[in-house]
């Protein structure tokens, strides 16, 4: 190979030995446009070679599981009809260099992954880390990557409805933006990203295509460097009203005959898409590049790797083509018959009928995986000392300077939350958003499930990951599970986003092997397969270093008319704490804000105990034996009550220990639920025969104040305080 070529190579991000394996494969040099094509089937983004090993750890089987990983999206069952699929992506250094469209073409990218399953887009949800909020750049960042968020969601007609978000000094350079859709699919329409029947056409449609977002994956798969100005160009520009015709189209073309394969055209655009299907199909790929639609004039190579967003292929039967034509133009959407499928098993590209690219599949879909000795961590072992509250007061005005646990009302009244009408619990009412479960296919198609809701949930803790990442990568998903739960929920299945820094750092690789094998354990034991998810490494800098970060988007079902919210219903009544009583305040937010990041040991998660729980606290809610539900989690106990006078307008007691780790630990396994003292025996009967620990802690007031150690606290300034944004 020429030491031009091979420069360029390492240029797109290949080592030596990859592109000394590729020539072998093909038992010649490659040309550029082939190494060009190489170096985004073989980035980190699109191949996963660095990660895939930990992944297969993931358990992905269930009685409703009908697609799982390796498809655009996880799909489950909910009838004998409907289905709902779902997945979460990240957009993270795109967002990172420009905010605003970084953050937009992260939607996009996730609807057109629902699409390309065949689903009906239902709902948007995200979770968003920026740095710390008194920099100039990260006001920037968060207000630039909400605007994005809405400014595509709102115009394609998707109601963004649940998500989190998080500041911390290690997200200065690299903020992390995951967007996670879920869909309705009718199961007789469901659709894989593959390609068969030799014969078969490839139709291109969707926007047209430009010199935006090239080498864009291959971004995605490096450190971020100081000059972000010069990665502009690897930034893809989304224009959602496309989307909304995208949208229309497909679910137009789904029920006609001939459809057998739909791929979103994503990271790596035409030079990775077309091939993976037909790999996945056994079979072979021609693609005409003249054929292409385009905005300007562009190169083979160009056409090849440009990431345009809006794009869509589809596979379709060569007697049928037509029909999908006529469908295409009713929406004024730019298409192309741009190729077809071939028998021998290679990809192939045309130009001015030249051959510019000429790969058999079998060297082209086979990256070498990079693996790296895991070391050891070092285990946190202090415990922080125990002491006592002496002005609650103060201690909540000091935590409520976190804009960690302030509302996040300045991002979710950006979204349209309410469009398609199917919203029954909306963001910021509890850990997890309900909408009621409708398709809606081609008009007037619509199909609604009328005796369960959905339940979603998108939530991390990258605090606990990185004190402890095995026991960090249990807790967020047994969280998200808790979430699920105190809805009125059952969780059936989840997605996830692993956003971490270099793997190449020994350390990194040995946090991503704790954290998968903690997730993996988690989802086992609490019976929720792993069915979707994304991977983004290399979120670094020369001054920063993201702390580990899996992000876990949840599913569950809710009974119709059971659900359950956080929140004080009436005076009088108890409030109790079921679960673990005793544990540490390390990790916690309130150890952070008020003495600075002190590293101590959080309490591990019990599973089994975890386990019992959950149950328990769905059996108390059938029975109609408590009258709210919420978890324990950031901010400890304290914040949970604080948060529920809030929701409510109603004060309360608070009759237990005032020691720090009391009111404000975060460790796991507990719920807050408040019941009337009718039910005080029935609730703990039942919960001793579970062998469930459970301690009442205080009764609802009928004003606003909070009263604790002879101390009264009037919660209207702390109730302003809260709602304050952070900039």
């Amino acid at each position: 190979m020429t030491d031009e070529l091979r420069a360029l190579g390492r240029s797109w991000g290949l080592l030596d030995e990859e592109m000394d394996l590729f020539a072998r494969r093909l038992g010649r040099e490659p040309t550029r446009v082939e190494l060009a094509v190489l170096s985004l089937n073989w980035s980190e983004h699109c191949s996963y070679k660095t990660s895939k090993p930990f992944l297969k750890r993931f358990p992905n089987r269930s009685p409703r599981t009908l697609l799982g990983p390796g498809e655009n999206a996880g799909v489950i069952r909910i009838n004998d009809r409907l289905g709902v699929a779902f997945k979460i992506e990240s957009h993270n250094h795109p967002s990172a260099v420009e905010p605003v469209h970084g953050a937009a073409t992260g939607v996009g990218g996730i609807l057109r992954d629902i699409l390309a399953v065949g689903a009906w887009p239902l709902l948007l949800a995200d979770s968003l880390r920026f740095g710390d909020p008194a920099l100039p750049r990260t006001r920037e960042l968060a207000r630039g990557v909400v605007r994005g968020i809405s400014f595509y969601g709102n115009a394609t007609g998707v109601p963004t409805v649940a998500g989190e978000v998080f500041f911390h000094p290690n997200y200065n350079d690299n903020p992390l933006v995951n967007a996670m859709c879920v869909g309705v699919v009718r199961l007789d329409r469901m659709k894989q990203a593959v390609l068969k029947k030799p014969g078969s056409k490839i139709l291109l449609f969707g926007s047209t295509t430009g010199r935006d977002g090239i080498h864009g994956a291959t971004f995605a798969s490096e450190d971020l460097a100081e000059e972000v100005e010069e990665k502009r160009p690897n930034v893809q520009i989304g224009d959602p009203f496309y989307e909304k015709l995208l949208i229309e189209a497909v679910q137009e073309i789904l029920p006609l005959p001939g459809l057998i394969g739909l791929q979103d055209l994503g990271a790596g655009g035409l030079s990775t898409a077309p091939a993976e299907m037909a790999h996945k199909g056994g079979v072979g790929v021609h693609l005409i590049l003249d054929a292409v639609p385009l905005r300007e004039p562009l190169t083979p190579e160009e056409i090849l790797l440009s990431e345009s967003q809006e794009r869509m292929i589809a596979c379709v039967e060569a007697e049928h083509v037509e029909a999908f034509l006529e469908v295409f133009r009713k929406w004024h959407l730019p298409h192309a018959v741009i190729g077809e499928v071939v028998e021998e098993p290679v990809f192939r590209a045309s130009y001015n009928d030249q051959l510019v690219v000429d790969i058999p599949l079998a060297a082209l879909m086979d990256p070498p995986l990079r693996t790296f000795p895991v070391v050891t961590l070092p285990k946190v072992e202090r415990r922080a000392p125990a002491r006592r509250v002496e002005d609650l007061k103060n201690a909540l005005e000091r935590l409520l300077q976190s804009p960690n646990l302030r509302a996040k009302a300045w991002v979710y009244e950006r979204y349209d939350h309410t469009v398609q009408g199917n919203t029954l619990v909306p963001p910021g009412r509890a850990g997890a958003a309900v909408v009621a479960l409708r398709y809606a296919g081609p008009h007037p198609e619509v199909e609604e499930v009328e005796d369960v809701h959905l339940a979603v949930t998108v939530d991390g803790n990258a605090r606990w990951v990185a004190l402890d990442p095995y026991e960090g990568g249990k807790a967020v998903v047994a969280e998200a599970a808790r979430n699920i739960v105190a809805v009125g929920g059952d969780p059936v299945a989840l997605t996830n986003g692993l956003n971490f820094a270099n793997p190449e750092e020994p350390e990194v690789y040995a946090q991503l092997d704790a954290v998968t094998r903690g997730m993996a354990k988690a989802a086992e034991a609490l019976e929720i397969p792993i069915v979707s998810g994304n991977v983004s490494l290399y979120n670094q800098s020369p001054r920063h270093r993201i702390d580990p970060t899996p992000i876990i988007g949840m599913i569950g079902l809710v009974p119709a008319g059971r659900i359950f919210l956080p929140g004080f219903r009436k005076p009088g009544d108890e409030i109790w704490v079921v679960g673990k009583l005793q544990g540490e305040v390390g990790g916690s937010e309130y150890l952070r804000v008020l003495y600075g990041d002190d590293v101590f040991a959080p309490d591990p998660v019990d599973l089994a105990f975890e386990v019992r729980l959950l149950r328990a606290i769905r059996t108390l809610q059938e029975r109609g034996w408590v009258e709210s539900t919420d978890d324990v989690s950031l901010g400890g106990l304290m914040f949970a009550l604080l948060r529920a006078a809030f929701q409510s307008g109603l004060g309360f007691t608070y009759e237990g220990d005032m020691e720090e780790r009391a009111l404000f630990g975060e460790w796991q396994s507990r719920f807050v639920v408040t019941l009337s003292p009718e039910n005080r025996e029935r609730v703990a009967a039942f919960l001793e025969e579970q062998g469930l620990p459970w301690r009442k802690v205080g009764e609802v007031l009928d004003g606003f104040a909070l009263e604790a150690n002879g101390e009264r606290v009037l919660l209207d300034d702390l109730h302003r305080l809260y709602r304050t944004p952070p900039f």
